[in-house]
């Protein structure tokens, strides 16, 4: 029913308690503060930045402004699964798949920033710490209109209240235990509410 054609959240999957304690801030800096993390730009002209994860977390986790530019740094993907690979191998992913796929992780930690929208192949994307985000979702065949250079805070603020109501996304907010499925090639574009910590599930 949604496989191919429409978003869903899902929840009681699975259970990640483990995982969640392992996310804490405590532990990550722990195990993972003197590591270095890729970040990368919230916009579509993607760029790329290489810190110490403690670095990240005491300067760059923090909410943008509404009037900057979307190549504000945040941590999500491009993870070296070498050195997390103790993390992930305790995360259960969704059991669901899609015939011929499978998954690929994605982890990140944000505070109030997100990600312009884009789109690509299908996957889950689950909250573990606060309330990941609230999403906006539109199918293939509606490409919404943004800047590709401008925020999703930008977006809602000044373009998001004025869209007639034919226009308007689907939309959600995630919270912990809670994944939403999205289809191939759907348009999305996300908001942090809170400081949140969240992994993607991509099926290829």
């Amino acid at each position: 029913r949604y496989a191919f054609s429409r978003p869903v959240i899902i929840r009681g999957l699975t259970d990640n308690t483990k995982f969640r304690l392992l996310c804490s801030k405590s532990s990550l800096l722990t195990e993972y503060g003197s590591r270095r993390v890729r970040l990368s730009t919230a916009n579509t002209y993607s760029y790329r930045k290489d810190v110490p994860f403690q670095e990240y977390v005491d300067v760059f986790l923090r909410p943008q402004s509404a009037d900057v530019l979307g190549s504000t740094l945040y941590f999500f993907g491009d993870n070296n699964f070498t050195e997390w690979r103790s993390l992930f191998e305790q995360y259960e992913p969704p059991p669901y798949v899609l015939p011929r796929t499978s998954g690929a992780y994605s982890f990140g930690i944000a505070a109030g920033t997100g990600v312009p929208f884009h789109w690509h192949g299908p996957g889950y994307s689950e909250v573990i710490y606060g309330r990941k985000q609230r999403w906006f979702l539109f199918p293939p065949d509606q490409e919404p209109h943004f800047h590709p250079n401008r925020t999703t805070l930008s977006w809602v603020t000044e373009t998001y209240p004025y869209l007639p109501e034919g226009e308007a996304p689907l939309e959600c907010t995630i919270r912990p235990g809670e994944v939403l499925y999205f289809p191939d090639r759907w348009w999305h574009a996300t908001l942090n509410l809170d400081t949140s910590v969240f992994i993607s599930t991509f099926l290829g």
